[in-house]
């Protein structure tokens, strides 16, 4: 794998393999040393033309995790406002040997344009380009729902998939680079997708994605939902009237206190409530749903950072095999870099590297 573009790309046995290293990442955040020396001497450089605060500093946890070095690029306040061309920022940060480059962009396609182009020799994540796609957010989501619904199988999240799950994903379809991510994503792994929202904010052709659309949110509801997943109404985006008034909206299609209850009496005691963040409480999820012990929000934030250490240690590990040649043990550094001499070498696999120990 050179690049995390997008889920509808990942087969299911990368996407897996992806979510089995995550669970072995996530026991790192459990340590009282949190790090890992995986990929010590690599540099990853957060490139960030929108706004962001979970995904970037997500990124930045993860990277540092591993004990890579980290750069920040912020949009405002740098050259793009004096009107540099993504394709001179690139070849800067190559100049830098840049080993990674995480891009959140306003344009659709920039993160594949830059991976596509020769202005750069680093790995490319995507982190959320246009209303196209957000993977590592829909892989967080998928790691989330994958451990709630081992747990409710009684069996090992490692190797699970989702098959026999139905997701119910409501709202902003229509601006939403989450959803697009996880109807492609969620479907590979097994599990059935349901899309509820306004026909105003429905994208054109998605008769043809691989879900069942319903325009009434209590008629989805109805079809027994494991997980509901909220969007945020993105009106940053929107350049027209998409419904009447936030009221009318909040009270057809927002999850409120209603709508918890509701679970309950029909004894859906294990669906979950998920939301990408941020969220517009009292708009499109009420503060109630938000804070129940149904709620999976925090634990999403939580599982990011190990989803997204996950993905740069598998771009940068030095694997270049295809997934489905079944040969993708990572290579150690001993067959990627010299040795440090003045400090012993280590695997690059962090399962054996002892708990607690200092760097």
């Amino acid at each position: 794998m050179k690049h995390l573009l997008s889920t509808r790309d990942l087969s299911a046995a990368s996407a897996l393999r992806l979510l089995d290293v995550a669970e072995e990442m996530s026991a790192v955040g459990e340590r009282e040393i949190k790090k890992l020396p995986a990929l010590r001497g690599r540099t990853v450089v957060n490139l960030f033309f929108e706004d962001s605060t979970r995904t970037r500093i997500s990124f930045e946890a993860a990277a540092k995790r591993l004990s890579a070095d980290v750069i920040n690029f912020v949009a405002k306040g740098s050259s793009v406002s004096k009107g540099e061309s993504l394709k001179d920022t690139a070849q800067t940060l190559e100049a830098m040997s840049a080993d990674a480059v995480v891009i959140r962009h306003p344009a659709s396609g920039a993160p594949a344009r830059l991976a596509a182009s020769d202005w750069i020799d680093a790995a490319v994540i995507n982190a959320g380009d246009g209303t196209h796609e957000h993977p590592t957010q829909a892989l967080l989501d998928a790691f989330t729902l994958r451990r709630h619904w081992a747990r409710i199988g009684g069996n090992a999240s490692p190797g699970t998939t989702l098959a026999g799950m139905k997701v119910l994903i409501v709202g902003d379809v229509l601006h939403s680079r989450v959803a697009r991510s996880n109807v492609w994503l969620l479907t590979t792994l097994g599990a059935e997708v349901l899309l509820a929202g306004p026909p105003t904010l429905m994208p054109v052709g998605v008769g043809a994605w691989p879900c069942t659309v319903f325009y009434d949110l209590d008629v989805a509801i109805a079809q027994r939902p494991d997980a509901v997943m909220m969007l945020r109404l993105q009106a940053e985006r929107m350049n027209a009237a998409f419904f009447p008034s936030t009221r009318e909206y909040s009270r057809r299609w927002g999850f409120d206190d209603g709508r918890l209850a509701l679970l309950d009496i029909m004894g859906l005691d294990d669906t979950v409530i998920m939301h990408p963040g941020p969220m517009n409480r009292g708009l499109e999820i009420s503060a109630a749903a938000a804070d129940s012990p149904r709620s999976t929000i925090l634990a999403q934030v939580r599982n990011g950072v190990s989803v997204r250490m996950a993905a740069l240690y598998l771009l940068l590990s030095g694997d270049t095999h295809d997934d489905d040649q079944h040969d993708d043990e990572p290579q150690d550094d001993a067959q990627r870099d010299e040795p440090d001499d003045n400090e012993p070498h280590e695997p690059l696999h962090p399962l054996p590297i002892p708990e607690g120990r200092t760097r």
